[in-house]
């Protein structure tokens, strides 16, 4: 234990702590908005911040370290390039999604397909949600356990209480700016920590000389179907990701919505480069870690780096890990509050949106830390909760915003198939392939067969998802004032 190390981790966790007392309080979180949009006023640069952050937690630092330290950097690099070829696609839906205007992804769905779809959604978000929850809380203990000397298990606890008080606290507004500082302190240190590593590989040459040959190609010795199944669940995650779409929904205005998701596009690769650099150097720096999951964290755990800059790596890696677990979550509590209460219940004030919010928040965080012992490595999970959500959610998304002739059974049929599929071929099946190279075709030909044997309830898609800019609608949402005044 690296006294250092833990010094600079307890003060980090502390301006965390503080951030999420700072915006608790009632003057900056009093509405429903102001708990899950951030009252929609956030600048581009935080939101750059927040959207980077989110997305990039134990996913990256730790699953996609792993997969680095198993197969090495090319491989490494199809491998991350998955979420940026998704990031340019969003890019393109940026403004549809702000003009939306939607608390969540199933609100969506329900414009065009009806509430059955909106239900069965909500319950694959909080299925998929609870379980990405799950594999933060393992990271964060893994952190905090390599740096204090706990055990991992305590370390859970400890990161799971941190993560489920920061997302009760101020919300998406104590959310999203430590997410813009914690953006910035990692990716300096990464940025940092890259030529002091390769001075202890001999450079470039001692950093490839290293490698199994295996790791040197292009799928580090997977098949390619056995690649394509660990990058399609990172793809269609990012397609559909409901934090993605509450915070393009949280910028000030659809051109702002665009521009942080451009911003996050560059930014992203500020990370995935140097993990990519970083975890593969320690195939060589350290070859004998009990867990590959360490690829990236064991540098500045094991003395490695510099101490300083090992500790503010670990305490921001950390960072990164507890507020993507907060978004998770508040995210996965607005889909019980929004496609639950709201929907069905009488229309809630705003007080009581936040408080059934707020102990929501307190339910699944305690089942997601209970789902997380079952699952050994934060890999598998990633890659299990991945592709139950993305397999079953971006093609019914992407039929609501693209192809007319879908039709409410046809995206059921979809749905419903591809979460059945994914969990049986988990449980069931005795292969290596990941689920999703399985599923995604069924759902893909349940969702096209179904639809074209059955009768679309319309042919036209909502305003607020065929529309392309700000000012049309706004016109449409005119047009259809005139109407009901009329």
């Amino acid at each position: 234990m690296e006294t250092t190390h833990v010094v600079i981790l307890v003060l980090y966790l502390l301006g965390l702590v503080a951030t999420g007392i700072w915006f608790s309080r009632s003057k900056k979180v009093a509405t429903g908005d102001d708990f899950v949009f951030a009252g929609r006023r956030l600048p581009v640069i935080v939101m750059v911040g927040t959207l980077i952050a989110t997305w990039v937690g134990s996913g990256t630092i730790i699953g996609g370290a792993s997969f680095v330290y198993a197969y090495g950097p090319v491989a490494g690099l199809i491998y991350f390039a998955s979420a940026p070829v998704g990031m340019i696609v969003l890019y393109f839906l940026a403004q549809r999604i702000r003009n939306a205007e939607s608390y969540t992804v199933p609100q969506i769905l329900e414009a065009r397909f009806g509430v059955s779809v909106r239900m069965l959604a909500a319950v694959v978000t909080i299925l998929a949600y609870v379980g990405i929850t799950a594999y933060q809380f393992t990271g964060g203990g893994n952190i905090i356990g390599m740096v204090t000397g706990l055990d991992a298990g305590t370390g859970a606890i400890i990161a799971a209480v941190i993560i489920t008080f920061l997302a009760l606290g101020g919300g998406l507004k104590s959310v999203a700016w430590s997410d813009f500082f914690s953006a910035g302190v990692i990716i300096a240190g990464l940025l940092i920590a890259i030529p002091l590593v390769l001075g202890q590989t001999d450079g470039f040459t001692g950093w490839w000389d290293g490698l199994a040959p295996d790791q040197t190609t292009a799928t580090g010795g997977l098949g390619w179907l056995a690649m394509l199944g660990y990058l399609l669940p990172t793809f269609l995650l990012i397609l559909a990701d409901q934090n993605m779409y509450q915070r393009l929904g949280a910028s000030r205005d659809a051109a702002a919505a665009r521009k942080s998701m451009a911003g996050m596009f560059f930014a992203s690769w500020l990370i995935y480069l140097p993990v990519v650099v970083l975890a593969t150097a320690s195939i060589s720096i350290l070859p004998d870690l009990e867990t590959a999951d360490d690829a990236v964290l064991g540098l500045a755990g094991h003395g490695i780096l510099p101490v300083v800059l090992g500790g503010i790596i670990l305490a921001s890696a950390l960072a990164f890990i507890i507020t993507t677990g907060s978004s998770f979550l508040l995210s996965v509590g607005g889909n019980i509050v929004y496609d639950g209460f709201n929907r069905f219940g009488k229309e809630l004030g705003d007080k009581a949106r936040v408080t059934i919010h707020r102990i929501t928040i307190l339910v699944i965080a305690v089942i997601a830390y209970v789902l997380g012992t079952f699952f050994p490595t934060v890999l598998e999970l990633q890659m299990y909760s991945y592709t139950v959500y993305g397999v079953a959610l971006v093609p019914a998304l992407f039929s609501a915003f693209f192809w007319r002739r879908a039709t409410t059974p046809g995206v059921l049929a979809s749905m419903a198939l591809g979460v059945i599929v994914t969990i049986v071929w988990e449980q069931a099946a005795d292969s290596d392939l990941n689920a999703v190279v399985v599923s995604l075709p069924v759902a893909l030909v349940a969702l096209v067969v179904v639809s074209l044997v059955t009768k679309p309830a319309t042919t036209v898609l909502p305003d607020e998802l065929a529309t392309d800019d700000a000012d049309s609608a706004a016109e449409a949402s005119a047009a259809e004032g005139e109407t009901r005044s009329g």
